[in-house]
């Protein structure tokens, strides 16, 4: 172990005390600096200078890190020119781990250091250094500066930044391509000999990749490396300090590297030909079959367009390229037809939508394949020889009339015959017809252009060996117009005439229509009735323009003479064949003022002019009407209340139950309605009446005779048919009677349990419960009576 020893001396120089001086400038000269002091006086004195020179041998020591002796490690000493060796002065030492870390021998100025040092931790420790007198306590020296530098040893391996790199590089790239750069760090003291200095060299990963021992840099070491045979490569990348030379410390770190892909391969087929069928019947943009070229690139250097280049079928079939699985899908454009061809050749083209011009040199990026298309026969519909008819027909056609053809034939081979058929959803009225044989519409009722002027029919052809296979067509059929209709006012004429009239004025004009449809325009004709035309009050003048006008023929008319005046009008046509019609005109006869304006035209109106109008009459009248029927309709529903049934509930069932809502007298009330009697005749009693409705008037019920013995069960319900036929008190609506009698001298006895009203003995029921769930409810119902009685 090296120690090494330091002493320095201090010399102190007094000189004469001065009033004033600047301030001291510090010198050193050959390493022995020269600094002026600077006494206080304490309390009133004035300020006294001196000047004292001393001479350092030191400024700075020197320590190794890392120590690993026992004893404390020795730094160096300490000495004042003023220490005698008495023991009378004493070193004081204070600053960056001073009494800690440092220590100094108060008598001999020794500083040790107690602990290892690490020069990565701090590399610098400043700290001051004083002698004082160990009687008084003041200091014979100025407290003085020094450095401690802790000497760097290597004693710490490189770093890398990263414990793994992750880096990717494209595929056949050139050689020296860069990748990634690695670092690394020591943190040992790089301007103290060479434990900083780091050099790389590559462990793992050769001769594909190679480093730079001074910058890290990784490249590329080999040419051409193909990412198809071999994507990831891991690389071990050491970092060694002392400049690579023995025993130096090193680290490693893992380069994961990854061969990107480039467009360097073209697809290919892997085969020459495919070959697919399909129906004839496949619709249009319908899948044939899948074709897919290889391409071992991959993301977008492996998307691949299909095309049709050539061949015999490129306007009957197309391809598609799905983008997912980079397939090429066959599909049909067109419909297909067996019987005109049944096999188709195409040429596919298969080409990279991305092309590498680096690689060009490699290849065309397209390849080529051969598809043979086979079209299969189906059994086809009937095909119509027009996709839709129109037809026409005049609606005065006779019924059976042909009116149109309409024809299919089956495009198979087998040329199957057609039946053809109207689809009735299209002709509810049933107004056309077809021969199924040869497609022939005729009329099967009488036609009307006014009424429907267009038919929309569909006719139906089915193969009548498979007439599942079956196709339809729109028939169209226009109904044609003819002359069958009259013209007709345009509207109902009601017109007046002043009494005060003269000869020869206008008081109406007439205009008409006709349904009928004219080519040419409609020209109607108007003219008096030839049984109106001698003696008649007014004349008809034809304007030549489908109007007409209504004249008077005399001087004054007289309302009290005749009040209304019926003239008829007979309008014709010009089409053939010549219809007309005669139309009634109503004329008024009415007061009028002297400017022709109406005031009344009622006759009665004159001799009683304080009574009421007609109109008023007609409306007083119809309420006594409707006030009648109200007191007619309440009178009927308040009688009708009287008869209506006690039974009111909407359970009524009217069958052999009958719910009255009021309490009887229990067992003992013999007065409620007996079903027994219903089954025995012989048990109906003289005074009892019916209690579901309320007698209007109390009739003596007729007495029933005795069924005889074994009478015949038909009988029996003729008999008592007959007698509520003809029963006053029975209810005036129909009510269900029931006729439960079986006849006498029955084996089994009556079947209804109903029957125990009538009979005092107890019935055990508990057989109901052996009959299964369908009877638990009436077993819970009789066997809980029973419970009652027993209790």
């Amino acid at each position: 172990m090296m120690i090494t020893y330091h002493c320095f001396w201090l010399l102190f120089w007094v000189g004469q005390p001065h009033q004033s001086f600047s301030s001291p400038l510090s010198k050193r000269t050959r390493g022995f600096p020269e600094k002026e002091k600077v006494l206080e006086l304490s309390g009133n004195n004035r300020k006294e200078l001196t000047r004292s020179k001393r001479s350092w041998m030191w400024n700075q020591f020197f320590l190794l890190e890392e120590y690993t002796g026992s004893d404390y490690q020795y730094v160096g000493k300490l000495h004042s020119d003023q220490d005698r060796g008495d023991g009378s002065l004493k070193y004081i030492l204070s600053g960056d781990g001073a009494g800690d870390l440092f220590i100094i021998n108060e008598n001999t100025g020794d500083i040790q250091a107690t602990k290892r040092l690490d020069r990565e931790e701090k590399p610098v420790y400043i700290l001051r250094a004083q002698a004082i007198n160990r009687r008084t306590g003041r200091p014979v020296e100025p407290e003085s500066e020094f450095i401690i530098k802790i000497h760097d040893i290597n004693d710490n391996e490189p770093m890398f930044t990263k414990d793994v790199y992750n880096a990717s590089v494209p595929e056949m790239s050139d050689v020296g391509t860069f990748v990634v750069q690695v670092t690394a760090t020591d943190a040992d003291d790089p301007t103290y000999g060479n434990s900083a200095k780091v050099v790389y060299s590559i462990l793992q990963g050769q001769p594909y990749f190679s480093v730079e021992s001074e910058s890290g840099i990784i490249k590329t070491a080999l040419l051409n490396m193909d990412r198809e045979n071999r994507e990831q490569y891991q690389v071990v990348i050491q970092a060694k300090d002392m400049g690579g030379q023995m025993g130096g410390l090193s680290g490693t770190t893992t380069v994961n590297i990854t061969l990107t892909d480039v467009n360097d391969n073209p697809p290919r087929f892997p085969q020459s030909t495919y070959q697919f069928k399909t129906p004839e019947s496949a619709p249009p943009e319908s899948p044939i079959g899948r074709i897919k070229a290889n391409d071992a690139d991959m993301g977008e250097n492996a998307e691949i367009e299909y095309s049709i280049t050539e061949g015999d079928g490129s306007d009957m079939f197309g391809v598609i390229t799905d983008k997912d699985t980079q397939e090429g899908i066959i599909t049909v454009k067109k419909a297909l037809d067996f019987e005109k061809k049944k096999l188709y050749t195409l040429k596919v083209e298969a080409t990279n939508t991305h092309v590498d011009p680096r690689f060009l040199y490699l290849g065309p990026f397209k390849d080529f394949t051969t598809v043979r298309i086979l079209v299969e026969d189906v059994d086809e519909p009937p095909v119509f020889s027009r996709p839709a008819y129109i037809l026409e027909v005049k609606e005065d056609v006779a019924i059976n009339s042909i009116i149109g053809t309409v024809t299919a034939q089956d495009p198979d081979v087998a040329k199957n015959l057609v039946k053809y058929s109207v689809d009735r959803h299209t002709d509810m009225d049933r107004v056309f017809n077809i021969n199924s044989g040869n497609g022939s519409i005729f009329t099967s009722k009488p036609l009307d252009r006014e009424t429907l002027l267009w038919h929309n029919i569909t006719v139906i052809a089915a193969e009548i060996n498979n007439p599942k296979q079956s196709s339809r067509v729109p028939v169209f059929i226009k109904i044609l117009d003819v002359n069958d209709n009259a013209p007709e006012f345009a509207m109902f004429y009601e017109t007046f005439v002043c009494e005060n009239a003269k000869a020869e004025q206008l008081i109406q004009t007439l205009s008409a229509v006709d349904k009928d449809d004219s080519f040419s325009g409609h020209q109607f004709s108007f003219s008096l009735a030839p049984e109106a035309t001698s003696g008649s009050n007014f004349t008809i003048q034809d304007n030549r323009d489908n109007t007409a006008g209504i004249f008077t023929r005399r001087n004054r008319y007289n309302r009290h003479e005749m009040s209304t005046y019926l003239l008829p009008v007979v309008i014709s046509d010009s089409d053939y064949p010549v219809q007309s019609s005669t139309e009634t005109v109503t004329i008024r006869v009415c007061a009028c003022d002297r400017r022709g304006k109406m005031q009344s035209c009622n006759a009665e109106a004159l001799i009683h002019p304080t009574g009421l109008s007609t109109g008023a009459l007609i409306a007083i009248l119809l309420c006594i009407i409707i006030l009648l029927v109200t007191v007619v309709l309440f009178a009927a529903l308040k009688r009708q209340r009287k008869k209506e049934p006690l039974i009111i509930s909407k359970e009524d069932i009217r069958d052999n139950i009958v719910s009255y809502n009021d309490e009887g007298g229990g067992e003992e009330d013999t007065q409620a309605f007996d079903i027994g009697t219903l089954r025995n005749p012989e048990a109906i009693e003289d005074n009892k009446l019916r209690r579901d409705i309320v007698p209007e008037a109390l009739f003596m019920p007729r007495r029933t005779p005795a069924v005889r013995d074994n009478t015949d069960v038909r009988d029996f319900i003729n008999q008592r048919l007959k007698e509520n036929d003809t029963d006053p008190t029975a209810p005036p609506y129909d009510s269900l009677a029931t006729y439960a009698y079986e006849g006498n001298g029955s084996v089994a006895e009556s079947l209804s349990s109903l029957e125990s009203v009538t009979t005092d003995g107890d019935q055990d029921y508990d057989y109901l419960s052996d009959w299964g769930p369908r009877f638990k409810k009436l077993a819970d119902m009789y066997g809980s009576v029973d419970s009652d009685k027993d209790s």
